[in-house]
């Protein structure tokens, strides 16, 4: 008996099954030679539903803060013919596994549930290894690395559509990887969609240490802009590293107060006036609400609306961003990955039983990119 691949290796006379990663295999032993046949995912299936049928995976039940997060024992996700099912190796926090879980906004109740979670379990973003594969699946085989988005991510395993998920870039980490997708979906369609960024244009990103704010800096940079990025004083150099021009210490300095003015303001932290953001744009600069302060109720719909009102007399626009995710930008994100233009910068990393202790770290708003969890 011994490990391999980090997995179990069990032998008899005439057959090998390792069980483990990547995948299972069926090694068939005669005289010298040695005849390596992967199973079929039929026979992988009828295995692990043998042998594994629960899961862990963190699930809420109720509103509220992170004590209202348990970690439970859970049936294995079974995928039909088109789906997947994938082994967790990394997952990454976001704002919106906490508004999901504590239920505020209230407008987020509409989607969630009104007075509990119709849902109750958390995450989104993942990277991890395919495990089966639908038989109407083409584009992915067992053992492919990959990484994206689907419900639930905060478990070991996670069923996925086709369309959620990417190849992981051999570049990158699995931790990197599962930084990547609700946070540079938000930036690029931020600064693309919303801003109609071109080459030459000067983009303040303010919140530029957080998950969305790394992203939205390099994605500019690569996008050909001049990027000033604002943040505190601990983080002043990480900004600068990744790609900034400029980077201004809010503690020190007030931009709204220079004389600098930008084509593109994305702001992820909502913590100045709107005549105060509308002043710092170009003639016909825009304005991007990313994120804002807290608000129990209605959310960013109040903030949007003041802004509309505002902007509305000049020609500075003002634009709400709700971001999607979609496979074309997932492969276009992939592609900044695999060359180089693109590196998640990582907080601190937590086990699934300290997920609580992971969305407090988001809660309390200031987290250094992105926050981890790990199955």
């Amino acid at each position: 008996r011994a490990l391999v691949s980090g997995g179990l290796e069990l032998v008899w006379p005439l057959e090998t099954v390792v069980i483990g990663t990547p995948y299972l295999r069926y090694v068939q032993c005669t005289s010298n030679v040695q005849r390596t046949q992967e199973y079929s995912n039929q026979a992988r299936s009828h295995f692990m539903n043998q042998k594994l049928k629960t899961m862990r995976a963190v699930r809420k039940h109720s509103y509220g803060p992170s004590s209202v997060l348990t970690i439970e024992d859970v049936p294995l996700p079974s995928p039909d013919d088109d789906s997947l099912l994938v082994r967790v190796i990394s997952a990454s926090v976001n704002p919106l596994d906490w508004h999901f879980m504590t239920g505020t906004p209230y407008l987020v109740r509409l989607q969630g549930g009104l007075t509990k979670p119709k849902n109750p379990s958390l995450g989104v973003d993942f990277a991890g290894v395919v495990e089966e594969v639908g038989k109407n699946v083409t584009e992915f085989a067992v053992g492919d690395e990959v990484f994206g988005g689907a419900n639930g991510a905060f478990a070991q395993y996670v069923k996925v559509s086709p369309k959620s998920i990417a190849l992981k870039p051999k570049n990158i980490s699995f931790d990197e990887a599962a930084a990547v997708p609700i946070a540079a979906f938000t930036a690029l369609q931020a600064l693309r969609d919303k801003g109609g960024l071109m080459a030459g244009q000067k983009v303040l990103v303010n919140g530029a240490a957080g998950g969305v704010g790394t992203m939205a800096v390099q994605i500019a940079k690569a996008f050909g802009a001049e990027v000033t990025g604002v943040c505190s004083a601990r983080n002043v150099d990480m900004v600068s590293s990744i790609g900034a021009d400029h980077v201004i210490d809010y503690t020190q300095d007030n931009f709204t107060k220079g004389s600098a003015r930008y084509d593109l303001f994305v702001d992820n932290i909502g913590n100045h006036s709107l005549m105060a953001s509308k002043r710092v744009l170009s003639a016909e600069g825009i304005y991007v609400l990313v994120g804002g302060p807290k608000a129990r109720f209605l959310g960013p719909l109040i903030r949007l609306a003041k802004a509309l009102a505002i902007f509305a007399p000049s020609k500075k626009k003002a634009a709400p961003l709700l971001a999607t995710q979609n496979k074309a930008d997932l492969e276009f994100i992939r592609s900044l990955l695999a060359e180089g233009k693109l590196k998640p910068v990582l907080d601190q990393t937590y086990t699934l039983a300290e997920a609580a202790a992971a969305l407090d770290h988001l809660g309390g708003g200031h987290a250094r990119g992105k926050i981890l969890i790990a199955p």
